[in-house]
């Protein structure tokens, strides 16, 4: 058996509408893939290897101790990121140069403008306790902002 795993999709992902059941799959770190009610959702992206290294701010950085269960370009069709905050631990340099620049990013305020800065084009920007409205179809998914200190 491999140490990697391997992103096991339904036949019909591709149009995948029904709300009776979803999936999880764990990349790394804060990153997953979320599947759910025909939606493909990314949470905070960082596809990294062993030994690589992000800068956290404020002089800080970070080593990567393990790899991601897939490569960024191994990724199903996504339909939105939902990204956390704007570290190299959650939005990594690889992710910078590879994910669709105009993906629909929902995140923080700060983070939304360093997203603009980096040509991505969708970048949507809550403040606490602020939602966003996602549809797909007949279906949505509806993201509030929560409080959080890092």
């Amino acid at each position: 058996m491999s140490d990697k795993f391997q992103l096991q999709l339904p036949a019909n992902s591709a149009s995948e509408t029904s709300d009776s059941g979803g999936s999880i799959f764990f990349i790394g770190t804060a990153t997953v893939i979320i599947r759910f009610a025909g939606f493909t959702i990314l949470t905070d992206p960082n596809f990294l290897h062993a030994g690589d290294h992000v800068h956290l701010g404020y002089g800080l950085t970070s080593e990567r101790l393990t790899d991601p269960a897939i490569d960024i370009d191994e990724l199903p069709p996504i339909d939105f990121c939902v990204l956390s905050h704007y570290h190299g631990d959650h939005f990594d340099q690889i992710v910078e140069e590879k994910l669709r620049k105009e993906l629909p990013i929902i995140t923080t305020t700060h983070a939304a403008g360093e997203l603009k800065d980096k040509d991505f084009t969708a970048a949507v920007a809550l403040d606490t306790w602020e939602s966003a409205t996602i549809e797909k179809g007949d279906y949505r998914v509806v993201l509030t902002s929560m409080p959080g200190k890092h």
